[in-house]
């Protein structure tokens, strides 16, 4: 536990000053991974909401979803796993990560590769279907890793992506579903005995 506070407060003190002001990154839609801190001693309040650790500032992900387009918001926890997230989008609750394997301090340590965090079902995950709009999302630690002595770690990071596709017309979908009904008739009469 020292070890954490030492490591968050070493890094805190080289980001320099304290920020009351929240830091809100743009997220864009091509499924990029953008960072996340989590840390009670790194935080400028103290909590364990995201944070922006060039400041210890309040972190929240803003993008938009254009009319005809869906989006689909990634969370996935980081380094060692075992954290679990709250995620939220303009101050309502999203939902929360799945749950995780603890693997501090002896066991996985996929650091900041997102992509090999996400393909590890250790690591907590959230996978949002969001419609159009603007959105600003935000997020917490609900619960940590623990250490050696079985007490929570409460630092860590994770990772947020955001993918954007159309939503089909409905009068694509209805030919879609029209085809895959044929196909599944011609199958069935394929199937028969003569």
């Amino acid at each position: 536990m020292k070890h954490r506070h030492l490591l968050a407060a070493g890094l805190f003190a080289l980001a320099g000053f304290i920020s009351a002001q929240a830091a809100t990154v743009t997220v864009l839609p091509d499924g990029g991974w953008n960072v996340f801190d989590v840390s009670d001693v790194g935080s400028s309040a103290g909590d364990l909401n995201w944070y922006d650790v060039n400041d210890g500032s309040a972190l929240g992900f803003s993008f938009s979803i254009g009319d005809g387009q869906v989006g689909t918001l990634t969370v996935v926890d980081a380094v060692f796993s075992g954290d679990v997230f709250s995620v939220s989008a303009n101050g309502t609750l999203l939902g929360t990560t799945s749950a995780a394997v603890n693997s501090f301090p002896a066991g996985n340590n996929v650091g900041y590769d997102f992509d090999l965090a996400l393909a590890d079902i250790n690591y907590s995950r959230g996978i949002f279907k969001l419609g159009a709009g603007i959105y600003t999302v935000t997020g917490s630690l609900l619960s940590s890793a623990l250490d050696e002595l079985g007490a929570p770690l409460n630092a860590t990071a994770g990772g947020l992506k955001l993918e954007v596709s159309a939503v089909p017309e409905p009068s694509t979908l209805a030919v879609v579903l029209a085809g895959l009904g044929l196909a599944g008739g011609y199958t069935r009469r394929r199937a028969r005995p003569v």
